[in-house]
């Protein structure tokens, strides 16, 4: 007899501030609507993946990726690159020479 899962997320997994959380860190404005939308949706695949989480893997051997391939390289040839300006117009803050962001560590203690 073969088990039946829901795919269905329990209730209260993904809230309204995780999609707000997660639109901001993806630079995303999301009106109540999508935000609605997306609660939903996400939580859904949340509900998808949570299904692996019942997957019997005792006797299986862990994997880097889906192919037991190692890297499969090209001959390396330059190409045509973007200029400074055409680089920098794609990013939130710059000074007209460098990519801006926030500091990564903690150097107040220095």
């Amino acid at each position: 007899m073969s088990e039946t899962h829901s795919a269905e997320p329990s209730h209260g997994q993904l809230t309204r501030d995780d999609v707000l959380k997660v639109a901001r860190l993806a630079r995303l404005t999301l009106d109540e609507s999508e935000i609605e939308a997306f609660t939903g949706q996400l939580g859904q695949v949340l509900g998808y993946v949570g299904i692996l989480d019942e997957a019997n893997t005792e006797g299986v051997e862990p994997l880097a990726g889906a192919s037991e391939r190692t890297d499969v390289l090209r001959e390396d040839e330059p190409g045509e690159s973007l200029t400074r300006g055409q680089a920098l117009s794609g990013a939130p803050r710059h000074d007209d020479r460098f990519f801006l962001v926030p500091p990564v560590l903690d150097t107040s203690a220095e």
